[in-house]
């Protein structure tokens, strides 16, 4: 029989009711869930477009446009540094290690070949790591993950803004890429510590060798710094390094990469690391000058991010013969009795190794040499010390240039008409401006050449105001001097100031036959393809004629066979022909020598910082010009001192002392004529009206005689100093 009881009838209200109320949440859950779907569904929507969208505004061309240094070379192929960019050597996959490769994914993304940019089994594992130990000690991230985020600006914050760009970026790029070339990309980009990019050049730094070369134990190690490679270098942390190492070998047996006598025979390999290399500077002067000279060619865009190949004029030899010799030679004059500053070697050992200088103290020099053939720079030196000094002196320093001014003055003056054995009087000069020689006297009544030979400074102001001032500043103009130069007749001795790069490319219009060409460092500079986007042209100008540059640079080779220069010869041992002129400023404060050869121009100069008398007699034969022959034997030795240009014709004609035209009977008998070489153009076509009746004969020209036929007057200038 039924039971009716009210305890019953309670217990089976309860029921009924609990039943409801299941059916309730039931049906709420469902709902629930229905709605997290659907929101999930939504986000995820909102994720695919918004972010797809995004990361469609990435280049995917960038993935494989890394920066590279940009490497410098010099003329010979030599390099001689490197500019901007990254410390990276692009290689391709198959120059790396396949033990690099196996190591690295085992260690940052076992399931690469298997996922599609984004590893959500590896995304749960982590998240159920992170939730167990309730911190973050395990990511997500997949190797193409990381290539996004390494390969453009913007992805490297931690937000999960970044991170969603991230993800639908990493999908993009798989979509699009091919497994190996992600790979690719990634060994090249990666960041290995010490200032190195990319699995080749950590290779080479680390241990050595190649890339494709690693061994197993040496790819474990390299790929178990990745995460820290500040911490765990082994330049500063070789026990660290090694755990690392342990844990990707045990790492690459968990994923079957290796078994484990591979590994145990990996963590037995001696590893050879390399030595740290010491810090050194890219900075010195020649690097310097090459910047300068990038500055000018290219937009700061176009060099930034390096890959370059920026090929110079440059003979890297020659260079270092150049600062070791400057380096020498001021050393040496330092320590000579009576020498009354600080020596560097004194400084040096005030210098605290680190602070630049901005006025050195001690004697300073620089250096430029010249291919006469194209213009292009041979070397550059712009002091003694880049680390203490980055002004270059070479090409920042404007000084006067004393008696190096005189052969454009007699230049100037044979292009008027005045020839070699005119006599000029080598007497006090009238007037309130009166310049005296260096040696005090006065020498008289002497041929032209004299005074170019001897640097008679008298005598020179006499030959420039018969070339005229208006002319003599017009040479030096062409010649790239004296832009700002002040109307003077004290220009004529040099009272006008240019750098050393100025001044040597004007010297080469004597052996160029008065041709100057445009000096320039950058041959040419070639894109990470090899393609030329930019290459110097050689450009020049008529600045004398033929025939006045000859006669010129005869009188400028009696200067170093003779003259103020004769050192070169009987003291150093120069041998080769050529020319040149010494300079010394008023009270010593700067010594020059600009020489040259048929194929070389080279100029030094030598002094102090702040303009100030470098000691008594620091003329430039004694300080410069020793310093020049050891860089120009240097260049002999290299190679540079073949035939230089044909020799302009000359013809043999008897001239008037005083007139510098034809000479005449009445000359003859007034003791008055000499025969000289003329080049053709220069023959006068006047006989001298001074001695007797003369008058112009129309249409003279004496025949063209042999190149280069000597005697005459230019065996009597050498005979003088014998």
């Amino acid at each position: 029989m039924p039971d009716s009881s009210p305890a019953r009838k309670r217990k089976a209200h309860r029921t009924h009711t609990h039943l409801i109320q299941w059916r309730w949440w039931r049906l709420f859950f469902r709902w629930l869930l229905a709605g997290l779907v659907i929101v999930g569904i939504a986000a995820a929507a909102f994720i695919w477009i918004i972010y797809g969208g995004l990361a469609k505004q990435y280049d995917l061309a960038k993935l494989g446009s890394m920066p590279e240094r940009t490497i410098v070379y010099d003329r010979k192929g030599a390099i001689i540094g490197k500019l901007y960019g990254e410390n990276r050597i692009v290689v391709p996959l198959d120059q790396v290690s396949p033990h690099f490769v196996k190591a690295l994914l085992a260690r940052e993304d076992s399931r690469f070949y298997q996922h599609g940019g984004v590893d959500y089994i590896g995304v749960a594992r982590a998240v159920v790591r992170n939730l167990k130990d309730r911190k973050v000690v395990q990511g997500a991230s997949t190797l193409t993950m990381q290539l996004a985020r390494n390969s453009y600006p913007g992805l490297d914050d931690r937000s999960l803004h970044r991170k969603l760009v991230e993800v639908m970026l990493a999908r993009r790029i798989e979509a699009s890429t091919p497994k190996n070339a992600i790979i690719e990309h990634y060994v090249n980009r990666i960041f290995f510590g010490n200032g190195l990019y990319g699995i080749e050049r950590a290779a080479n730094a680390y241990f050595g060798k190649s890339a494709a070369t690693l061994t197993l134990g040496e790819s474990a190690l390299l790929a178990g710094i990745i995460r820290s490679p500040s911490r765990f270098s082994p330049f500063k942390n070789w026990q660290g390094a090694k755990r690392e190492r342990d844990d990707v070998l045990k790492r690459m047996i968990t994923t079957k990469a290796i078994t484990q006598a591979e590994a145990d025979s990996a963590k037995a390999e001696d590893l050879a690391l390399r030595a740290q290399p010491a810090f050194k500077s890219q900075g010195d002067y020649a690097m310097d000058a090459i910047k300068r000279a990038l500055d000018v060619i290219l937009e700061q865009k176009d060099f930034e991010d390096g890959g370059l190949k920026v090929v110079t004029t440059l003979d890297h030899d020659l260079q270092v013969a150049s600062e070791e010799s400057l380096e020498k030679r001021a050393a040496a004059f330092e320590k000579l009795k009576g020498y009354p500053r600080i020596s560097k070697a004194d400084f040096d050992k005030q210098w605290d190794q680190v602070s630049e200088v901005p006025t050195t103290p001690y004697l300073q020099g620089a250096i430029t040499a010249i291919d006469n053939s194209n213009g292009g720079i041979l070397a550059v030196v712009g002091g003694r010390d880049y680390r203490q000094s980055k002004y270059n002196r070479a090409l920042q320093g404007e000084r006067q240039i004393g008696s190096t001014i005189k052969p454009f003055v007699y230049a100037a003056a044979i292009g008027r008409g005045l020839l070699p054995g005119t006599l000029i009087d080598d007497a006090p000069i009238p007037g309130s401006w009166s310049p005296e020689n260096s040696d005090g006297e006065f020498l008289g009544m002497q041929p032209m050449a004299v005074g170019l030979i001897q640097s008679r400074n008298t005598m020179t102001v006499r030959v420039g105001d018969q070339a005229g001032l208006d002319r003599v500043i017009e040479l030096m103009r062409d010649a790239g001097i004296g832009e700002h130069a002040e109307r003077s007749r004290q220009i004529f001795i040099g009272n006008v100031g240019t750098n050393l790069k100025q001044l040597v490319s004007a010297f080469t219009i004597f052996p160029n036959q008065g041709i100057r060409r445009r000096p320039y460092l950058i041959e040419r500079i070639e894109d990470r393809n090899g393609a030329v986007i930019y290459s110097t042209p050689t450009l020049e100008a008529m600045v004398l004629s033929p025939g006045v540059a000859s006669i010129t640079s005869r009188l400028l080779s009696l200067v170093m066979d003779h003259g103020t220069a004769a050192s070169a010869r009987t003291e150093y041992g120069w041998k080769v022909p050529g020319g040149g002129k010494t300079g010394t400023t008023n009270d010593y404060k700067d010594a020059w020598f600009i020489g040259y050869s048929p194929n070389v121009t080279c100029g030094v100069w030598m002094g102090c910082d702040q303009p100030q008398t470098i000691m008594d007699d620091a003329y430039g034969g004694r300080l410069s010009l020793p310093v020049w022959v050891d860089v120009m034997k240097k260049a002999e030795s290299l190679g540079y001192m073949t035939s230089g240009p044909a020799q302009v014709p000359l013809s043999r004609v008897r001239l008037c002392r005083t007139s510098s035209l034809l000479a005449t009977d009445q000359c003859n008998a007034a003791a008055a004529s000499y025969e000289d070489d003329l080049p053709y153009d220069l023959v006068p076509q006047a006989f001298c009206p001074v001695h007797g009746v003369g008058g112009t004969v129309p249409g003279y020209m004496p025949p063209p005689g042999p190149p280069g036929r000597g005697g005459g007057f230019w065996d009597t200038v050498r005979s003088w100093f014998r």
